[in-house]
């Protein structure tokens, strides 16, 4: 069973080596490693690490040094080689600022709790994007057996929100990519699991400037298959045509009556065209008798 202390960050761990720029206490001299000795966490959920960010830290650190620590963990047979628990990114800012050896902070820890380790600094700063967040959850859910309920114990997070974080996992890798590059949020891309065209709504909401609640009235227009190019092509200029809430309103009163998929492209001179999507002869009959009648 997880430990419901955990949720309060390593802190409650380690003692207080979470922050950057957090001082060590008075009149106490951390342990020094050679920065070479220092080996990433294989099991740490964050992979991206931005230029922005690791220049900025190491440009701090030429200044004032490795303020806080790095949490390492021995490496069994490996004579003074050392895992990083937390800290990844202060040991690669060191590095671009040129330093031989930083300061570490040596603890005893398992592969399961180095990963909750990893994942509880990274969570609590906001410092994963959301793929690799539900990557992290992942691995604690089937690497460790943990139920959903106590990795929300563990991260401090809600049990929902653990849930419909792991659902970003089921999305195709093209709209996954677009998350973990901060194109698309989390809260668009849960509207696109399941989705028969995931990317082609994903790249309308990048290119339009979609809020949620603007994406999710088009995830319920039914999609076509996959590969249905002709409609895919209409949804994509209908959508641009950043249509008001009347047009909206009369294709859903048309898509009712029909029974099929219906976009309405109006001009601004008045005219416009009708799109009706048919699957087959006996829908399109259908249509032409309703029609008809």
């Amino acid at each position: 069973m997880a430990e419901k202390r955990l949720g309060r960050g390593l802190a409650a761990l380690i003692g207080d080596v979470g922050e950057e720029s957090a001082p060590m206490e008075p009149g106490r001299k951390p342990r020094h490693a050679p920065i070479e000795h220092l080996r990433p966490n294989p099991r740490n959920p964050r992979k991206n690490f931005t230029e922005a960010e690791l220049a900025e830290l190491a440009s701090s650190i030429k200044e004032r040094g490795v303020i806080q620590p790095i949490v390492v963990r021995a490496l069994a047979g490996q004579g003074e080689a050392y895992e990083i628990v937390a800290g990844e990114r202060r040991w690669r800012a060191a590095q671009r600022a040129g330093l031989h050896d930083v300061p570490i902070a040596l603890v005893e820890a398992t592969d399961k709790q180095s990963l909750e380790f990893a994942i509880i600094e990274n969570v609590q700063r906001a410092d994963l994007n959301p793929i690799e967040e539900a990557s992290g959850y992942q691995a604690l859910v089937e690497q460790h057996h943990y139920s959903q309920e106590e990795v929300a114990q563990i991260v401090g997070k809600s049990r929902p929100h653990v849930a419909n974080t792991l659902r970003l996992l089921k999305l195709a890798e093209p709209v996954k990519a677009l998350v973990r590059a901060g194109k698309l949020s989390a809260g668009h891309a849960r509207l696109l699991v399941g989705h028969a065209n995931p990317l082609l709504l994903a790249e309308m909401a990048i290119d339009e400037g979609f809020s949620v609640r603007q994406l999710e009235e088009w995830v319920r227009v039914e999609p076509g298959k996959p590969g249905d190019t002709t409609f895919d092509q209409i949804q994509k200029k209908s959508l641009r045509a950043n249509k008001d809430a009347d047009t909206r309103a009369l294709e859903r009163r048309l898509s009712d009556v029909l029974g099929l998929s219906v976009a309405v492209d109006h001009k601004a001179s008045g005219g416009g065209t009708l799109h009706i999507k048919y699957e087959d002869l006996d829908q399109l009959d259908a249509v032409l008798k309703k029609l008809g009648g």
